[in-house]
């Protein structure tokens, strides 16, 4: 993000008419153009997302404790908590969502300001830094599916290392599916209760149901979450190319226009110099034309 932010303030004062371009000074109102609101919406936004990377790293936490209980109590526990921190990356998720609905709507009036149009320097940089937040949460929001794949597959590795530990036997894939679906595991361990007790193996049991409504609690959740930003992802994704290269636009605008600038810097000290070696040789000529004069004047003098 602050690439890009340097890149519009590097751009900004460059144009005719919005400051001197050989000083690199510009007025106020060249380096507003609706940019301080924006540069506020984008600071809000940037940091509602960084909540976001939080309460993701939260829950990679917790999935992790998760995996290391045996307890019923202590799988619920862990469930509330990662019930609640998915619950707040929602309701953060809809207010970003809200925010750069807002933004799309300012870029575009944005572009009623003179020196603002579409396809000007400062509405580049404004798509560029727009869609930079949009890339950064459809990232966290991948990470997000991407736990939602972990847990699936965590909780399927726990499944059958309980199975293994109560029964000493390796479970099918069929067993494993369907603890997986109801959770009621009474059955598979009914040879086991002899060897190892009934309390034991109740509790086991109760383990796998608690993980069971944890799993599917949680992935509804971060199913719902995935739902909500769809449209924003498809939107992203339909631009594409042309989205991906407006930074690489913008730098190579700046690139440009400081050669540009660099030229008529070395074009005016050329001039300058050119000014003074054309005074230089003006004054050379006078001092030759007076001493002619004088030398003139001395013979018409003697002649005389």
């Amino acid at each position: 993000m602050a690439s890009v932010k340097e890149s519009f303030e590097r751009i900004i004062g460059r144009y005719p008419g919005e400051g001197d371009v050989e000083t690199g000074r510009f007025s106020p109102d060249a380096r507003d153009m609706g940019m301080e609101q924006f540069f506020k919406q984008v600071g809000e936004i940037d940091k509602q997302i960084e909540k976001i990377t939080n309460q993701l790293h939260k829950l990679q936490a917790a999935n992790e404790e998760s995996q290391h209980v045996t307890k019923a109590s202590a799988m619920k526990e862990i469930k509330g908590r990662m019930e609640k921190d998915v619950e707040e990356v929602s309701k953060i998720a809809l207010k970003i969502k809200k925010c750069l609905e807002q933004l799309d709507k300012d870029n575009i009036d944005n572009r009623r300001r003179p020196g603002c149009e579409n396809g000007t320097g400062i509405d580049r940089s404004r798509m560029s830094m727009t869609v930079a937040l949009k890339k950064k949460l459809k990232e966290r929001l991948s990470e997000f599916q991407t736990l939602r794949q972990n847990i699936q597959d965590e909780y399927r590795e726990v499944i059958e290392r309980r199975v293994f530990t109560v029964t000493g036997t390796r479970p099918d894939e069929e067993m494993i599916d369907q603890l997986m679906e109801t959770g009621n595991s009474e059955q598979i361990f009914a040879k086991a209760i002899h060897g190892y007790g009934r309390g034991q193996i109740v509790d086991t049991a109760e383990e796998i149901q608690e993980r069971r409504d944890a799993v599917f609690e949680l992935e509804k959740k971060l199913y719902d979450l995935q739902q909500m930003f769809l449209d924003m992802a498809v939107l992203v994704d339909a631009q594409g190319d042309i989205l991906d290269d407006i930074e690489a636009q913008v730098s190579s605008s700046v690139d440009h226009i400081q050669k540009v600038t660099e030229t008529l810097r070395k074009a005016k000290k050329i001039q300058r110099n050119s000014r003074k070696w054309m005074c230089i040789a003006i004054i050379i000529l006078l001092v030759i034309l007076a001493a002619a004069l004088i030398t003139v004047l001395k013979e018409a003098k003697i002649s005389l």
